[in-house]
């Protein structure tokens, strides 16, 4: 019997079935080598978080180039035909993060561990210890096939206006009203809906994500539905690449990641900005320098 086709978000027992297949997925750990040598998932890979990001002042998080990520997905020992099954130690943020960055490529089968290494640890799942063993797989074939899930400053500029796009802010409340400042300016892009990114997760149920039915009610509540657009952001697209994975995991069809996140958007002279606790500014609100 052929597995049906790898799930967005697959759990602990479905992954530790499909690890007998032959071939199996290929599970790479997305995280620090001293943290993959002390427990793994066995056979896993190991690939460095800060592999996926580019720095390119003021945006630390930028999509890497295409050569960049051909080695350092190559090193991973992920194929172009391969399913992949990505996770993590720190709240999916980093395995969503390869996700959507595979998926940038045209790579759809990739999907996160619910709940990562924890959840794995307490479903009783055999552990490995010691250094990731560098596989034998050639560079990947990066290529962004799939720009379509990627936004930058000029796109976002261009929709602010457009009621068929929204944009999903996933940083803290704190952030998005400007209390809590983390760039040369506080705020939010105007009209964005503030989600954070923790809302996914249970912590009564080892931070696995909420049941299907309760992300759908929750997403449904802040005025995010599958007829949208949507573009997910946080500060350098790190907790807004879980929301991406969540929205997708929903079906919602038409997702973005910003990858220049507020670090960009925040540390621009011109780029309009809203403080306070709603998307858009009172009515005859004043002109404060660039915010609106």
């Amino acid at each position: 019997m052929t597995d049906p086709a790898l799930p967005v978000v697959i759990d602990s027992d479905d992954l530790a079935r499909r690890l007998q297949n032959d071939p199996p997925p290929r599970v790479v750990f997305v995280g620090d080598e001293a943290a993959f040598a002390q427990a793994h998932i066995p056979g896993a890979g190991c690939l460095d978080y800060a592999r996926l990001n580019h720095a390119r002042p003021p945006a630390p998080g930028l999509l890497p180039p295409m050569a960049v990520l051909s080695t350092a997905l190559g090193e991973a020992g992920i194929e172009p035909q391969r399913p992949v099954v990505a996770y993590d130690d720190s709240g999916g943020g980093r395995a969503s993060r390869l996700v959507w960055t595979l998926n940038a490529l045209g790579h759809w089968e990739a999907a996160i561990l619910d709940g990562g290494l924890h959840a794995w640890i307490r479903s009783g799942e055999a552990t490995a210890s010691g250094g990731p063993v560098q596989p034998s797989t050639p560079p990947y074939p990066a290529e962004l096939r799939n720009p379509e899930v990627v936004a930058d400053r000029g796109y976002i500029e261009a929709h602010l206006d457009d009621p068929a796009v929204c944009i999903l802010d996933a940083r803290t409340p704190a952030e998005y009203s400007g209390v809590d400042v983390r760039a040369a300016r506080g705020g939010h892009i105007p009209g964005a809906i503030n989600l954070d990114w923790a809302d996914n997760r249970d912590p009564d149920d080892g931070f696995r994500l909420r049941p299907t039915a309760m992300l759908e009610a929750l997403y449904r509540q802040h005025g995010l539905t599958p007829d949208k657009e949507i573009i997910t952001h946080c500060q350098t697209h790190h907790r807004s690449s879980l929301s991406y994975v969540v929205l997708r995991h929903l079906g919602f069809d038409h997702v973005r990641g910003y990858d220049g996140s507020w670090s960009e958007w925040g540390n621009h002279p011109d780029t309009p900005i809203v403080t306070g606790p709603e998307p858009h500014p009172p009515e005859n609100a004043p002109d404060n320098g660039g915010a609106r």
